[in-house]
């Protein structure tokens, strides 16, 4: 590719990425301010079902975002414009968290869905647009940033608020609201270049048909004429062949056999993500370091650090997803987490408490080592493959709204974990990590079993995977294409390749029907 063009085609890529950001940052707020004195003290120290629900509350907006607005959204108005809204809502509800009324916990959690909601409209559409602006053989290793900027989310929340934690005395309830605030910096800074991106070809194809929009998005990312108009080619026979002989909405998630296949795989391999047992680390790690240090600003500095490694873990991916292929990493990365939480457990138990309720030293470095290498199997594998499988699997005519589904039962699982887990570690304390033990063997299986390798191959021709037909292939056949898989571009006078008057887009479209 050239250089020009690949320099785009990864800015487009990485400003869609930054979606990922919000939902980094915003994980990782409510895990910082729950042991926030201030915080406490504003809301009338919430404990018991309301701790919970403030932040099962952000699961419940993202799952009705993902399962009933994401989808529609970011297929009627595109992909940009669903990033760009979901975006603007997330800096609204951050200000509303940020400004919330003394003893106002109702004005917070309020917040907390309204930042599920516009959160989960761009965690829809980013990944949908990162998979269809990039081309396959790259796809995977793109797709590997959509997990390093959670990270990096995480990252900055966390390193912002151990700096406010050293100055709660200056700086008062602004120690936890300016980490709220600074919240809306990423959203912002995605909404402005979001008008410098081109909009998908496959959303131009499948909203009515708009060759020449399409077209012209596809030169602004592809090298040369041949290649754009090949793929050109082949969105608009699969289009036309989902739309013919499968449906041309969402009934197909339903309908077609392969694509229910997927969509049960799919569920599975989400709701496994937090099954691993990182989203429970992720928002209660506070919690869980408690009984091993007493010192707040010591648990500030263990979880951003925790953030900082997560980034160059999570670049892991970035090497070995389109190297060594999914199925691997996820069974690895399953393995290793299975074996952390074994020895962290081990550790924990096996150790005497001090008559303060901690560890002693030695003994919290090595349960923080241990919860650092569960970061580093987690972050490259179920991490970041999670959302490079889930993106990519699904057909065009119900891409959207499976994604927004599928990558909300990571919310759905969280919202069951969050509400039993602090009575759970309460109870059984380390002892609770078997069961996290147990879960990544269980996914490992699974894994082994039922999960088809999807790397290099294009996302046109992914059904063939799940036993479903070509549609590159059956698509041709419908638009009397000689070759589906190469589109024959005309010589100009000169006798080179005009990329005007190409055949495929000459061919009788009545096929092709509006939604």
């Amino acid at each position: 590719m050239q250089k020009e063009k690949l320099v785009y085609n990864w800015y487009a890529a990485m400003v869609a990425a930054g979606c990922m950001v919000l939902y980094g940052f915003d994980a990782a707020i409510f895990n910082n301010v729950q042991i926030n004195k201030q915080w406490l003290a504003w809301f009338n120290n919430p404990s018991g079902e309301l701790f919970g629900l403030v932040n099962t509350t952000y699961s419940i907006g993202a799952i009705i975002s993902g399962w009933f607005i994401a989808g529609p959204t970011a297929d009627y108005l595109g992909r940009r414009w669903a990033m760009g809204i979901g975006c603007f809502i997330t800096i609204i509800a951050s200000f509303v968290q940020a400004f919330s009324p003394y003893h106002g916990i109702g004005v917070f959690i309020f917040g907390r869905v309204l930042i599920g909601i516009g959160q989960g409209i761009a965690l829809t559409a980013g990944p949908v647009y990162i998979g269809e602006i990039t081309p396959s053989e790259i796809r995977g290793t793109v797709m590997a940033f959509w997990q390093l900027f959670y990270s990096v989310g995480s990252f900055i929340a966390y390193w912002v608020n151990y700096a406010c934690g050293k100055h709660t005395v200056t700086l008062g309830n602004w120690s936890w609201k300016m980490v709220i605030v600074f919240q809306i910096l990423f959203p912002i800074i995605i909404i402005v270049q979001l008008p410098f991106l081109p909009e998908t070809p496959r959303w131009y194809i499948q909203r009515g048909n708009h060759v020449e929009a399409a077209t012209a998005s596809l030169r602004r990312v592809r090298d040369s004429e041949q290649e754009v108009q090949d793929e050109l080619l082949a969105i608009r026979e699969a289009i036309v062949f989902e739309k013919e002989v499968i449906s041309g909405n969402y009934w197909a998630l339903w309908k077609d056999p392969t694509v229910r296949k997927r969509l049960l795989i799919a569920f599975v391999l989400n709701m496994g993500q937090q099954l691993t047992g990182q989203g429970t680390l992720n928002s209660y790690s506070s919690t869980i370091y408690k009984k091993v240090w007493t010192s707040t600003n010591k648990i500030n500095l263990i979880n951003a650090l925790n953030a900082t490694f997560g980034i160059v873990f999570t670049l892991n991916a970035v090497w070995t997803v389109d190297r060594f292929g999914r199925r691997f990493l996820f069974m690895v990365g399953g393995i290793g987490m299975a074996c952390c939480m074994l020895m962290v457990a081990l550790i924990g138990l096996e150790t005497p408490n001090l008559k303060g309720g901690g560890k002693s030293e030695p003994v919290g470095i090595a349960i923080v080592f241990g919860l650092f290498l569960f970061i580093f199997f987690y972050k490259p594998s179920w991490g970041a493959t999670t959302w490079i499988w889930t993106a990519e699997v699904f057909s065009m005519n119900v891409r959207s709204q499976a994604v927004g589904m599928c990558s909300q039962m990571q919310n759905v699982a969280q919202v069951i974990f969050n509400q039993f887990f602090p009575t759970f570690y309460q109870n059984c304390g380390l002892k609770s990590f078997f069961f996290f033990m147990s879960a990544n063997i269980v996914l490992v299986i699974f894994v082994f079993f039922f999960v088809p390798e999807t790397k290099k191959v294009s996302l046109e021709e992914i059904d063939v995977l799940f036993g479903g037909q070509n549609h590159i292939e059956k698509g041709g056949d419908l638009l009397n294409v000689d070759d589906p898989r190469r589109a024959e571009i005309p010589l100009d006078d000169d006798g080179v390749k005009s990329g005007a008057a190409i055949t495929h887009v000459e061919q009788p479209t009545q096929e092709i029907r509006e939604h």
